[in-house]
């Protein structure tokens, strides 16, 4: 009996992305179990093909470094201990497998791969390089929009560490089955999720009360998700928005909910947050406000119907920026709530298209 263990130590939208590769792997394997994040095992959870998951939150993704760090480790290095043949650790460009490779090894998996630039010593028996190839000679991955996108990287991974995808399975984000319940909501609705992880890629509040606004005014009911955090985002919002034409639920979702009220949805406005690739998961198309500290080439939307907002040229850009590093966030001053409408006009007709909006 092959046992894995996929691991990616990040948050959900992070472990939704590598959802085919797991299917990848257990098309090969008898059993697959995943190690991630606290918040990322509740979406490793969802994904097909995964039998069990483990939670640990790790300083070297960013977690906090506790005085107890040594104790939590080896209480993880026991968990994993005997358990599994092998681990596949998915990782982003500017992460690094090694630290969990080390964990890995400590446990006495036998055979681990993962992407690394860097030498990996013996730490790694699969050492994968992520190269850019589109539009000129194959390079090494520079970080940019030629490295592919994070689903294709983790495909190439698990098909390096011997797990290519069945030639029936089409590489979309798909979640185990669940029913799509909009219970207590209208039959008609417009996700609007304002928040995310990281400041940089949040909607912000200007931005989130004039796309609630237009979205009332066009004559659409707007469902607001997110959690508790992100009031400060629909500040004053109450105040200038009927209230029958909004439904309040920020903070009174969990993730199982959070699916289900995105999977009966119209369409999702979201940044660059889990909720745009949860609703990728269900078939939902997404209106996403991205803004470019990341490449979108490697964090769009994934295999459904998207419309992207957002100067992708704008200073900040590919920093990898955690709060946005240009005062007046201008990468989105060409965003607004009616361009938000339009585009969630266009998903919901005939014709979808992907647009960018530059300032």
């Amino acid at each position: 009996m092959t046992r894995v263990l996929a691991v990616r130590m990040d948050g959900i939208g992070d472990v939704l992305l590598t959802g085919p590769a797991v299917r990848a792997i257990a098309a090969g394997a008898e059993q697959v179990d995943y190690l991630s994040s606290t918040a990322g095992a509740a979406a490793a959870a969802l994904l097909p093909g995964v039998t069990d998951t483990l939670a640990y939150d790790a300083p070297w993704v960013g977690a906090p470094c506790h005085s107890t760090f040594a104790g939590e480790l080896a209480v993880l290095v026991g968990r994993l201990r005997e358990t599994y043949d092998e681990a596949i650790i998915f990782t982003s460009f500017h992460q690094s497998p090694l630290p969990a490779a080390m964990v890995c090894r400590l446990a006495g998996i036998p055979r681990i791969a993962g992407t690394s630039d860097a030498g990996p010593g013996s730490l790694l028996d699969v050492r994968h390089r992520r190269m850019c190839a589109p539009g000129g000679p194959e390079t090494d991955d520079d970080g940019g929009d030629r490295g592919g996108h994070e689903v294709h990287a983790a495909l190439r991974l698990a098909e390096a560490a011997g797990y290519p995808l069945p030639a029936h399975d089409d590489a979309r984000l798909r979640l185990t089955p669940g029913p799509v319940d909009g219970s207590g909501l209208p039959e008609h609705y417009v996700v609007v999720h304002p928040g995310a992880s990281v400041p940089a890629r949040q909607i912000g509040p200007a931005l989130t009360r004039d796309a609630v606004q237009a979205l009332v005014a066009g004559g659409r009911h707007v469902v607001l998700t997110g959690d508790d955090r992100d009031r400060e985002l629909i500040s004053g919002l109450a105040a200038q928005t009927a209230a029958d034409a909004v439904t309040d639920l920020l903070g009174r979702t969990d993730l199982q909910r959070l699916r289900q009220v995105i999977a009966a949805a119209d369409a999702v406005v979201a940044g660059n947050t889990g909720a745009a690739h949860l609703a990728a998961s269900v078939g939902t198309p997404v209106v996403s406000v991205f803004a470019p500290v990341v490449p979108a080439a490697r964090w769009r939307p994934w295999g459904v119907p998207h419309v992207l907002l957002g100067d992708q040229g704008a200073a900040c850009a590919a920093s990898r920026a955690r709060v946005c590093p240009v005062p007046g966030h201008p990468c989105m001053r060409g965003v607004t709530g009616a361009g938000v409408v339009a585009a969630v006009d266009e998903l919901t007709g005939a014709t979808v298209r992907e647009v960018s909006c530059a300032s």
